[in-house]
């Protein structure tokens, strides 16, 4: 991202232009019983609200957002909840993870399909890589109007083809908690043998 998208992003942030959504993801919340524990690594965390739900659940959390306003307010509420989060500002797009580093990423309504290819590598054995994001669509929904910003029915299977096993793979028109109708595809993969 330039300078003028993190100048922008921040902007919406600090004048209510973007109001971010306060709870986490209910795909991240309907699945989090059986996701594996230990290193978390959420990207595009916004004002964290993904990035919390995390760390309550007792997940050791970095997370990253291109957005230095965003992140203070990740860090208030983290401190009003008693929550440890590693927060970091960080433009996602020359992003790598460490190899082999987390047991869980997390990609939540953002766009980056060149970050994403490289998500894999930094999955332990047996981690997993949860992923929600707009899907493009015909039907009036919320979210992104760019066809740039939502991605095509199976794109996500075709990413990660041969190199994550797909546990979960859904697309679906439905309300948001807040009410809104979005077109959504959820995808949830494992890197590593199955063990069965």
């Amino acid at each position: 991202m330039t300078e003028a998208d993190r100048d922008k992003w921040d902007q919406r942030y600090a004048d209510g232009t973007y109001q971010p959504r306060t709870y986490p993801s209910p795909f991240l919340v309907e699945r989090l019983a059986g996701l594996p524990r230990g290193r978390a690594l959420d990207l595009a965390c916004g004002a964290g609200r993904n990035a919390l739900c995390l760390a309550e659940a007792g997940y050791e959390v970095e997370a990253l957002d291109i957005s230095g306003t965003a992140i203070e307010r990740a860090r208030a509420a983290a401190r009003e909840r008693g929550l440890e989060v590693d927060w970091r500002v960080s433009d996602l797009d020359g992003f790598e993870p460490a190899r082999g580093r987390f047991n869980l990423i997390t990609v939540i309504r953002y766009t980056n399909r060149e970050m994403m290819e490289r998500l894999p590598d930094g999955l332990a054995d047996g981690g997993m890589l949860l992923v929600e994001h707009h899907l493009r669509t015909a039907a009036p929904v919320g979210g992104p109007t760019s066809r740039a910003f939502r991605l095509a029915p199976n794109e996500l299977v075709d990413l990660f083809h041969g190199r994550l096993r797909v546990l979960f793979y859904d697309e679906r028109i439905a309300p948001d908690p807040d009410g809104r109708r979005m077109a959504l595809v959820r995808f949830l993969g494992c890197r590593g043998s199955p063990g069965f």
